[in-house]
């Protein structure tokens, strides 16, 4: 997890932020309904409520800083399935795994 307080990495992953994207309709639905169902909505440091159109997203990257999955949000409630996250880390996975035989038969020969 990383905290951005200066949006640095946030717009050089082209992340921004959009009135008409985060008061969709059905966005403000979801909302209402976390009323409804007495759901609480999590409580923010005043200084990061600086932009409430900001649109997130979720990016999974390497111990080498590569991008193995980058799902910038369409809107508030855009996000990526758990299976698509773990896939990502599965193909990072098995791909250092090739890697690291390969180069144990480069040191063989």
């Amino acid at each position: 997890m990383l905290l951005d307080s200066q949006r640095k990495v946030y717009r050089s992953f082209g992340l921004g932020s959009s009135v008409s994207k985060v008061l969709k309709f059905g966005c403000l639905m979801q909302f209402s309904e976390y009323s409804i169902a007495n759901r609480d909505f999590p409580d923010f440091p005043y200084r990061l409520l600086e932009d409430i159109y900001q649109l997130g997203g979720d990016f999974l990257l390497d111990q080498m800083g590569r991008v193995l999955l980058s799902h910038p949000s369409k809107n508030p409630l855009d996000r990526p399935s758990l299976t698509d996250v773990l896939q990502a880390a599965e193909a990072n996975s098995t791909r250092s795994e090739e890697s690291q035989a390969e180069y144990k038969l480069l040191e063989k020969h």
